[in-house]
Formats: structure tokens, C-alpha cells, sequence
């Protein structure tokens, strides 16, 4: 059966990114001059994904707006020539179908994830996390849709970190089954270093299969008195099979600050109208510092 809805968890509170967030979702928060979470939709209709789910708390409800025509705007834009910011306006309106419902508590990922039950349905569906960019060539996405048909099992993400940063993640380990593909065989929630069964970090994209859900019913609280995902992967490693797959392409954690600055650098870097300019600039400030 084919992927064709995605998940997206965007009921947190965005706490590290205050003052900013305290009105403004921190999914909204722009990459150069993109909101991070149409980014995250922009891979997924680049992967053939139909319909993206929103999970969203309260004082997330311009997260779903954004996605919105704005036809008021729009006809502004044109009546003052302005077609090429009109065109972009609209260009997140029609790329997937977007469908919200609500976390009423923050509960964790993994309930976050099983909001979306009744609109995902009996289908295996990609979960990607708002504030995970990953520039790549082939969409981060496409390439975990492409592991998971050929494996038939549910595919996480996984990138190699260092010691000090693998207790941060969820961690995975399992025997290789081709260059950058595992066949898992341990998953744990953010574990101590001497616990941790490999290096290879759990990041923010995921196939799943919808047995997932089964799961995440009767799970009880984990680390944090959350209904963790990594938690409920485990168990339908055990039943079902999971693979790792260490993707291609370049992760920046976009709900972290530096991460954030190190994405807005990058992704300002692809853009020829302010690359020169923006390198000259760097340049100069470590010119200065040093």
C-alpha cells in the first residue's frame, strides 16, 4: 500500500524560542523568508504524499491559516504588479490536501502522533516533525518511502552523532542490511551514554505502519510522563520489524537556536540574490572576532 498522508506534530509550546513564541507558533518562524512547516509540507508533496495532518494545540491555529488562499492579499499584490510575491503567496495553498486536528494536552509525541488516527485510517503514513529541516537532493521523505517499499517494514531516520549529543535522541542499533540501511533490533528513549546501544540518533522523519497506533493505545507513560513514540517503535520492532535508514542530506534542528541560525545561514546561502553578499559579511565578522 502506497504512502499517502503524513503526520506532522505542531502542538508544542515553542518554550525555547520565547519571546518570539509567545504569539507567533514557533513552526511559523521563518527560515530566511519560509515558515519551517511549509518547508516540512513542501518535502512531503515532493515525495508524492497527498495529504498532510496537522497536529496542533491552542494558539496554533496560524499554522493552519498559513496554508489558507488569501485571495484579499493576493489581488493586492497584483493590482500593484507584484505577481512574482503573489505567485509565492499562493504556492503552499495547493500542494497537499491539509486536514487539522487538535492535541488537547501535550502529552507527548507518540499522543500527538495517535490524534491522527481516525484521519489516517488502516494505511502506513510518514510522520516528520516540524522543526527537523533536511536539505537533500532527493527528499528526505522520498528516500525513506523508497526503504520502505523495498522492506515492507516501517523506516526511521537515523544519523550518526557523538557522545556527548546520544543522549539527547532516541537511539537505535541493529546488523546491516545494505550501505546506510538496519535491520533494528533495540530502540531507546533518550538513553545515558553507557546505556546507549549505538551512536545512530533517531531524528524527526518516520514511515510507520498503522499498527502503530494499536500500540500507542494501550503504551503507558514513559520518560517524562509522556506517551513516548520511541517507545511504542520498539514494541512494533518486535512484532512487525523496523528498519533504520541513515539518510543523504544535511539535518538542522530548527527548534533549537543554534540550529535555527545555522539554517537560516545555509538555506540563505542557496540564494543568489544575497549569497555574496552574506558571505562577504561573514567574512568580515570573523575577521573581527579573532
Amino acid at each position: 500500500m502506497k504512502v499517502k498522508k503524513a503526520i506532522v506534530p505542531a502542538a508544542g509550546l515553542g518554550t525555547r524560542f520565547l519571546p518570539a513564541t509567545k504569539s507567533v507558533p514557533k513552526e511559523l518562524l521563518p527560515i530566511v523568508d519560509t515558515p519551517t512547516i511549509q518547508y516540512i509540507v513542501e518535502e512531503v508533496h515532493q515525495a508524492g504524499i497527498e495529504t498532510v495532518v496537522l497536529v496542533t494545540g491552542k494558539g496554533k491555529t496560524g499554522i493552519v491559516d498559513h496554508f489558507d488562499l488569501n485571495s484579499e492579499l493576493q489581488a493586492k499584490l497584483e493590482s500593484e504588479g507584484k505577481y512574482d510575491l503573489a505567485r509565492l503567496l499562493n504556492e503552499a495553498s495547493g500542494l497537499v490536501k491539509i486536514v487539522s486536528t487538535r492535541q488537547q494536552s501535550p502529552r507527548g509525541l507518540g499522543h500527538a502522533v495517535l490524534c491522527a488516527k481516525d484521519i489516517v485510517g488502516d494505511e502506513p503514513f510518514a510522520v516528520l516533525l516540524g522543526d527537523d529541516l533536511v536539505d537533500a537532493e532527493v527528499p528526505c521523505t522520498k528516500q525513506m518511502i523508497d526503504v520502505y517499499n523495498k522492506y515492507g517494514k516501517s523506516v526511521v531516520a537515523l544519523m550518526k552523532v557523538s557522545d556527548e549529543d546520544i543522549s539527547k535522541f532516541g537511539c537505535a542499533a541493529g546488523a546491516e542490511l545494505e550501505p546506510g540501511v538496519l535491520d533494528l533490533n533495540k530502540m531507546v528513549e533518550k538513553p545515558a551514554l553507557e546505556e546507549a546501544p549505538s551512536r545512530y540518533a533517531i531524528v524527526g522523519r518516520y514511515i510507520l505502519t498503522p499498527k502503530i497506533f494499536e500500540i500507542l493505545e494501550r503504551q503507558t507513560p514513559g520518560k517524562g510522563g509522556e506517551i513516548q513514540l520511541t517507545d511504542a517503535m520498539a514494541r512494533l520492532m518486535k512484532e512487525e520489524g523496523f528498519v533504520g535508514y541513515l539518510f543523504k542530506g544535511d539535518r538542522y534542528d530548527a527548534g533549537d537556536k543554534f540550529g535555527f541560525i545555522q539554517a537560516n545561514i545555509a538555506y540563505a546561502l542557496k540564494m543568489p540574490e544575497i549569497k555574496d553578499r552574506l558571505l562577504e559579511y561573514m567574512k568580515s565578522l570573523v575577521t573581527s572576532k579573532l
